[in-house]
């Protein structure tokens, strides 16, 4: 399948795009004092792709995002964005942003904010258009400092597509958002990626990453620890999740004792456990004379998978 864009991409066998990317960073490092930030950061993202940004507090994904906007420079290495500089870039109206920092001008109307940025922008959408796909249309006569946060949001994210961007790059883009928001949000964002834009955002919210995100990417002291789908992260965490009440409250003791096990937590009758052998592990719980009770084995979430990559990754540092 080719995604019909200026930069275009193409779909391979396995799912993978190629063709040349809309964001490369090569070799990227960043540092403030004695802070590394971004550390030798390579990085590439193609037309046509949501991906997701994720990574425990400093891990350096806002600056990253601000090293990709041109916000900051590098200290060492390259950022391209279609091929050039990411201001020229920006100049050129291909690129949309919604960052959390930064607030919103006050006593003017929700209307008048959003038309003064499609008027500025290079390649301006239809003011109503742009409210329209924000969810705004209704409260376009509200003053923005009578709104409330989930509304700020929705008004940040219409001044980041008022125009035909390429590239939309989200800082947490559904804080504040109640659900139905939050669905609208993203239904938007799989219209606008299925034009053949990229989607960038960077989120907290795993379970949306997991359900969005056709890709994801993983930082860690500013490198990149993991790269890949969803399923591909989660599957490389290995283990799969049990979950079981017991009849008593169960010391870990005697359940550490069961094989596979990669992490246990016990909260007074229900037990929970991350197994690399999960039939093996529920077999010796019956051996052992445990009968659990609602017993569920799943493959691990989003989450989950994230922590045990992050968690060895530490234990692999520590070793050292």
């Amino acid at each position: 399948m080719v995604v019909m864009t200026t930069t275009a991409s193409v779909y391979t066998g396995d799912g993978r795009l190629t063709g040349a990317p809309v964001v490369s960073f090569t070799d990227v490092s960043k540092s403030y004092g004695t802070v590394r930030a971004v550390s030798g950061l390579n990085l590439d993202l193609h037309a046509g792709e949501t991906v997701a940004l994720l990574g425990p507090n400093g891990a350096g994904k806002s600056s990253t995002l601000d090293l990709l906007l041109g916000l900051r420079q590098p200290d060492s290495g390259r950022v391209e964005l279609f091929g050039t500089t990411p201001r020229q870039a920006i100049e050129q109206g291909r690129v949309g942003a919604m960052l959390q920092s930064g607030g919103l001008m006050e006593e003017v109307k929700v209307r008048e904010l959003v038309k003064l940025a499609c008027d500025l922008h290079p390649r301006s959408l239809p003011v109503d258009e742009v409210l329209a796909a924000a969810d705004l249309t209704g409260i376009a006569d509200r003053m923005v400092n009578k709104l409330s946060g989930g509304q700020e949001q929705r008004v940040r994210f219409a001044l980041a597509t008022a125009g035909a961007n390429d590239l939309i790059v989200l800082d947490e883009p559904t804080t504040g958002m109640d659900v139905s928001a939050r669905q609208a949000f993203w239904s938007v964002m799989r219209e606008q990626t299925r034009q053949g834009r990229t989607v960038l955002f960077a989120t907290h919210y795993l379970e949306e990453a997991d359900a969005i995100a056709d890709r994801v990417v993983v930082l860690r002291q500013g490198r990149v620890l993991a790269d890949g789908s969803a399923a591909e992260i989660k599957a490389r965490a290995g283990g799969r999740r049990i979950v079981f009440d017991l009849d008593q409250p169960a010391g870990e003791g005697a359940l550490r004792e069961l094989p596979f096990v990669i992490s246990l937590e016990v909260s007074g009758r229900t037990v929970r456990i991350q197994s690399q052998d999960a039939d093996a592990t529920v077999h010796a719980l019956y051996g052992m004379g445990f009968y659990p009770r609602n017993l569920e084995v799943a493959g691990l979430g989003l989450e989950q998978a994230f922590l045990a990559i992050n968690d060895a990754a530490n234990a692999e540092e520590a070793s050292r």
